[in-house]
């Protein structure tokens, strides 16, 4: 039985998304982003599941700065439609709600329905976090944004159902392990690396040229820089395709060139959502 590491507690959106991908599979709920990431690490989960990406709040985990120093791959994606109730302790209204718990990121995903009913907001680790937190305090001035099964997980009544501004609002996970999977060459396929450019003037551009000449598609490139020091800055990119087609081998070998470091943190097959936008 595969077990799954993920942030966050029973009822999260982690969880719905570590159930779907390994609906047999046992769960290791963490309380950081780390502590998932590190279990996989050192064996106590076979995988860890990290959102990536949110369609309305962009980047939720900082995947640039964790990965490459975790050792882990990316194994697969998996994007998880997200849904918020707004619930509250059994027999509340709305009338007495005065406070709405949740994850920051949940809190801005939500703005229309808390500018709506004028409620003071707290921050809480975690969406499922906040449902158990007004679930214990038992006070009907408490109400939390969480996904639906929070509130069957915690016994709490929903108060407005589906309150996400944005219908379409979606995260991306993905899948890390210990093991290095390589698929073949021959279906749609995502390949996420980690590069440092040379220090030397328009080493960005000469590095990702070899991408726009050979007709790769990047799908996102971050930057950032380690610690306080004035060394040339580090990049996160996905690009549509796999390592050994001729066409990505040959902007691979450009980018090697001009970069210091290159590691390949993933090759994976792409999403249906991916296929379908």
């Amino acid at each position: 039985m595969t077990t799954v590491a993920y942030q966050g507690e029973p009822g999260s959106n982690s969880a719905t998304a570590a159930r779907a991908l390994y609906p047999e599979g046992g769960e290791l709920p963490c309380t950081s982003f780390e502590q998932a990431l590190d279990a996989v690490t050192l064996g106590a989960a076979d995988v860890a599941v990290i959102p990536v990406d949110n369609s309305a709040a962009g980047r939720v985990a900082d995947v640039h700065h964790l990965l490459p120093e975790s050792g882990l791959f990316i194994v697969a994606e998996y994007f998880l439609a997200i849904r918020f109730d707004l619930m509250g302790v059994p027999g509340t209204t709305l009338d007495q709600v005065e406070c709405v718990r949740s994850h920051v990121h949940a809190l801005g995903q939500c703005r229309k329905l808390l500018r709506e009913g004028a409620w003071r907001t707290l921050v809480s680790d975690d969406t499922a976090g906040a449902a158990r937190e007004v679930a214990e305090l038992g006070d009907p001035r408490h109400a939390a944004l969480a996904p639906p099964a929070a509130a069957e997980l915690h016994g709490l009544d929903v108060l407005r159902p589906e309150v996400e501004d944005d219908p379409d609002n979606t995260t991306r996970f993905v899948v890390l392990s210990r093991d290095y999977e390589r698929l073949p060459v021959g279906q749609p396929t995502m390949t996420s690396l980690f590069f440092c450019v040379r220090n030397i003037p328009s080493a960005l551009y000469k590095a990702l040229g070899g991408f726009a000449s050979s007709g790769v598609n990047l799908t996102k490139i971050e930057s950032y820089q380690m610690g306080a020091g004035l060394d040339a800055s580090r990049f996160y990119v996905e690009i549509e395709g796999h390592p050994d087609e001729e066409r990505v081998a040959l902007a691979l070998d450009e980018l090697r060139f001009f970069s210091s470091e290159v590691r390949i943190l993933g090759v994976y097959r792409a999403h249906p959502r991916r296929l379908k936008d």
